[in-house]
């Protein structure tokens, strides 16, 4: 994408504050998130993706329940 397509000025990372660049990389993440299809993935990314999902869907028992873990978090600040 050359500056003649994008829909605002250039902007000097450089100058902007941590919190300032946190929130541009937030936009963009957003703006991505919109139509996963602008994030193509490597055939790598693809075979382990689907090797996850084979896993999971395999494991009657993958996971653990959110109680428990709700409870776990809990019972560490006593």
């Amino acid at each position: 994408m050359d500056n003649a397509t994008m829909s605002t000025h250039p902007v000097d990372i450089s100058k902007l504050t941590p919190e300032q660049r946190l929130r541009l990389l937030e936009e963009l993440w957003e703006n991505l998130n919109r139509d996963p299809s602008f994030v193509p993935l490597t055939e790598a990314q693809r075979q382990e993706l689907d090797r996850r999902l084979d896993d999971l869907e395999s494991d009657d028992l993958a996971g653990i329940p959110w109680d428990e873990i709700l409870a776990k978090i809990r019972g560490r600040g006593r």
